[in-house]
């Protein structure tokens, strides 16, 4: 069973949330701020170590640290809160062995500011229904880390081609061509580095994809603290999944960089080419997503907002409100209509 882990605050015990303005952690019953540093003790490092080589079945009920009321989880979840006394809780044996993360982003957009961006999208949404952005629905913003896998290579690559130069021009009644043929011959390596793929079977992944790119060069190993205050679930895919899609997505790219670098040829036809990718890892992170969802029952469907809550990038699909459509229908077709009408009459 994993060990639930909820950081207290050495001063007087409230829970401790991490806060993305201040990278810190901050309690806010007593008002103190800590490093993560200042939280790394030994007993934490201890813990964590028998954690790591920890392999036990896991189930899907958890009980508060704090109140003693019970968390029920599904089997990704690895960071929730307590839903009667909102203590932040991190189920830490989701983390660890094969699924410990290697790296974090941790948040730098709090929910302060992400409702902000989400009241800002929502400006320029005229025929959205109001429940989509109710307080009481702006409210279930939440901040989540979700995994992605991260694939880095080395790329050597290498283009031949038969180029050609052609030049028309008349001479008195006669037309002349000058065709120049050219062997044209590219090569060069391209490092690669830190490719995602959402690992998440149960996220959306057009709206998780669609907050890409992430600075991946601010990625920093992981630490529990970071997952602190917010939701977070582990990975439930392998990189196998991934490894031919991305393979052929980095090929493409580097052949299409070889080609598009025989420039100034008026024709250009390949002969050769020969791509190999060396060096081939694959990494694991946890990266920070804000995402509000919206039931529409008379739809049955699910509409999804995201923003990357590392860049502030959003992504959102939007339900449609029939009645303000219905209503922009009458302001603009109805007189029309009437017009036509009147006209019609006195002719």
């Amino acid at each position: 069973m994993s060990e639930i882990i909820s950081y207290k605050c050495p001063n007087c015990g409230g829970p401790l949330k991490f806060n993305p303005q201040k990278q810190k952690y901050a309690c806010e019953y007593c008002l103190s701020e800590f490093a993560q540093e200042a939280l790394m003790d030994e007993k934490e490092k201890t813990q964590e170590e028998k954690k790591e080589s920890s392999g036990k079945a896991e189930t899907l009920l958890y009980t508060c640290p704090s109140c003693g009321a019970e968390i029920v989880t599904d089997d990704t979840t690895a960071a929730s809160f307590c839903y009667y006394c909102h203590n932040p809780v991190i189920l830490s044996g989701r983390l660890s062995g094969e699924f410990h993360p290697d790296y974090v982003i941790p948040f730098t957009y709090g929910k302060k500011e992400a409702v902000e961006i989400f009241r800002d999208w929502m400006k320029k949404k005229r025929y959205v229904p109001k429940a989509f952005y109710s307080e009481d629905q702006i409210e279930k913003i939440t901040g989540v880390y979700f995994p992605y896998l991260l694939y880095s290579c080395t790329t050597q690559g290498s283009v031949e081609a038969s180029a050609q130069r052609i030049r028309v021009w008349e001479s008195g009644d006669r037309r002349y061509t000058e065709t120049q043929t050219y062997e044209v011959h590219r090569s060069g390596s391209m490092p690669v580095k830190h490719v995602p793929r959402n690992a998440l079977k149960k996220a959306n992944r057009k709206l998780i994809e669609g907050v890409l790119p992430f600075e991946t060069d601010k990625l920093k190993p992981f630490h529990m603290g970071y997952l602190s205050g917010f939701v977070a679930e582990r990975r439930d895919m392998e990189n196998q999944e991934f490894t031919e899609e991305v393979k052929t997505e980095i090929r493409n790219f580097a052949e299409d960089t070889l080609r598009n670098s025989i420039s100034s040829y008026d024709h250009v036809r390949v002969q050769n080419q020969d791509i190999r990718l060396e060096d081939e890892t694959w990494e694991y992170a946890l990266l920070p997503v804000w995402t509000l969802t919206y039931n529409d029952e008379s739809r049955n469907r699910i509409y999804y907002f995201t923003i990357n809550g590392q860049t502030g990038k959003v992504c959102g699909e939007l339900p449609v409100d029939k009645g303000k459509l219905m209503l922009l229908f009458a302001r603009i077709f109805v007189p029309v209509c009437l017009l036509m009408l009147l006209v019609g009459y006195f002719i």
